[in-house]
């Protein structure tokens, strides 16, 4: 079986996972609306990993979960609709909104206009550092440690660290797993983790203290590392008109 095949299958079976999870999530309470990109915009994200799941990265890029206006809309980590169709020629299909969805939160798919900041900063720059896709993705991919859209009464975006974690463990032990099958399938050699959330799953996940290196199934060394998160609320991100933020990303990536 193919690298992007056994992509493919692991990505399927997290979104089963998930989608087992949400009505648990939504009944306790702590989440309004958890909705399933991998499931309902399935069609690009399989567009996602079969032009670029194969071309021999050994570095993954790992983000947190999904944003309304990203990944939401587009079935690709830090997916703002404009770079999504431009850089990474995801071709639109027809995209239902989830009946659990929120309700000012519809899923447009990629003609939605408003952009997403940290998808359109992380995109663009690695289209400025590595130019094309190709070539960006033979050096990296990117996958969100969680897929799921988890949001409040009005519309608030929730990261998985905000929920109890009796409620979010076990989609995060999936997660986990399936972050463990990814750099399994694709001889990953180094995460680096985009933000420090996602560094510290990624050390949970393949057994590393709080430096140094992990451990993937076949006893191979995986360097992790993090670089700062492009968010607009971050400081960091916005220092120096983002100046700062791309030249932490850039030096994690090549130096």
């Amino acid at each position: 079986m193919t690298a992007v095949e056994s992509l493919k299958l692991a990505a399927k079976r997290l979104s089963l996972h998930c989608d087992e999870a949400i009505a648990t999530l939504e009944a306790a309470g702590h989440v309004a609306h958890a909705t399933n990109p991998l499931n309902y915009a399935w069609d690009h994200h399989v567009q996602f990993i079969e032009q670029w799941g194969g071309l021999g990265a050994t570095t993954l890029l790992l983000g947190m979960n999904p944003g309304p206006w990203g990944m939401a809309q587009t079935g690709v980590p830090f997916g703002a609709t404009q770079v999504a169709k431009d850089f990474l020629r995801i071709k639109a299909r027809p995209l239902e909104t989830p009946p659990n969805a929120h309700p000012k939160r519809p899923i447009v798919g990629l003609d939605l206009e408003r952009q997403e900041v940290s998808g359109t900063r992380l995109w663009n720059l690695m289209e400025e550092i590595y130019d094309t896709p190709e070539i960006a993705f033979a050096n990296l991919f990117v996958v969100n440690h969680c897929p799921l859209l988890l949001l409040g009464e009005r519309g608030q975006n929730i990261t998985p660290d905000n929920l109890p974690k009796g409620l979010i463990e076990p989609v995060l032990a999936a997660c986990d797993q399936h972050l463990r099958e990814v750099v399994d399938i694709m001889g990953i050699t180094r995460i680096v983790g985009v933000g420090k959330y996602a560094e510290r799953r990624a050390r949970l996940a393949l057994n590393a203290g709080k430096s140094g290196s992990g451990t993937a199934s076949d006893g191979r060394e995986v360097e992790i590392t993090t670089c700062w998160h492009p968010s607009p609320a971050s400081p960091l991100a916005n220092r120096n008109d983002g100046a700062d933020w791309r030249e932490n990303v850039r030096n994690v990536l090549i130096g």
